[in-house]
């Protein structure tokens, strides 16, 4: 009898941490650019004095006398000020990614459970299709095509990661539909479409919270590895992608170019996927 307790608790756990770290990285993206102006005169995309303030260790002094906490690139740029500005990107774009194609992939999973035959098959099978390339193709070839750019990659991780979600819902709603309940409004006379968005599907989402959640984190890998292959956000705009690339090739100079991004990538993707795990786990032990 004190399993369950225990294991509730720790779900508990789990989810309070997981959304205090992601909490605390949208904060700090949205006010460090703001409170820190000192330490990046004019913007973070500008260029300065570059002789005096390249490659600056953290926690020193250029030889222009400014402090700078996780030290400066290699075009003299402070390199915290632009980690949080990257910050806005990099959450912005695999929250908007996996949330668009998560709706995407709720609403052609509710058409196909609701409506069944032709409908049913053409959405599965499109999805199928889609499922057996790998992602990583389709949004290498996608954004080839169109161009790099924000807009670009969030449309990309939308129209390219509805798949798993539709599938989520399909079989939900194909469950639900049976129900009594469902049955007898449709014998009162309540039309197909209210019975569906007003009674049906906000029963049978659940599940597709829980995909969408865990997605953010991917979406962040994959819009991240876009941006590192210069496909995605372009400088002298930052993305913690593009802020890996821009310090791989100081990695043994200024390590900490590269590594700063990567660590708050680490680390955003893990609590991302922590809070999905532990909803769904949350979810799990409320049906058992």
């Amino acid at each position: 009898m004190s399993g369950a307790p225990n294991s509730a608790r720790s779900v508990r756990r789990r989810m309070q941490i997981a959304g205090s770290v992601l909490l605390a990285l949208v904060v700090c993206a949205v006010l460090v650019p703001i409170v820190a102006p000192s330490t990046a005169p004019g913007t973070t995309q500008s260029i300065g004095d570059i002789l005096s303030t390249r490659l600056t260790p953290p926690l020193s002094h250029d030889q222009a006398g400014s402090w700078h906490a996780l030290g400066t690139d290699a075009f003299g740029r402070d390199l915290m000020v632009r980690l949080w500005e990257g910050a806005r990107i990099s959450l912005g774009v695999g929250v908007a990614g996996s949330v668009l194609s998560g709706a995407l992939g709720i609403l052609l999973g509710a058409l196909a459970g609701w409506r069944g035959g032709w409908m049913d098959r053409a959405v599965t099978a499109l999805g199928d299709t889609l499922l057996a390339v790998p992602r990583l193709v389709l949004l290498l070839v996608i954004a080839s095509l169109w161009g790099p750019g924000v807009g670009v990659v969030i449309t990309v991780l939308a129209l390219t990661g509805w798949m798993a979600v539709m599938r989520l819902v399909r079989a939900d709603v194909q469950q639900v539909r049976v129900m009594p309940y469902v049955e007898g409004a449709a014998a009162l006379g309540v039309p197909s479409r209210r019975v569906l968005f007003r009674h049906v599907l906000p029963n049978a989402v659940g599940s597709a919270g829980v995909a969408i959640t865990l997605g953010i984190g991917n979406a962040m890998l994959l819009e991240s590895g876009l941006s590192f292959l210069g496909l995605g956000v372009q400088p002298p705009a930052a993305s913690w992608g593009n802020m890996i690339a821009g310090g791989r090739e100081w990695l043994l100079v200024a390590p900490w170019i590269a590594l700063a991004p990567g660590l708050l990538l680490i680390v955003s993707v893990v609590a991302a996927t922590m809070l999905g795990e532990a909803w769904a786990d949350r979810r799990d032990a409320r049906a058992r």
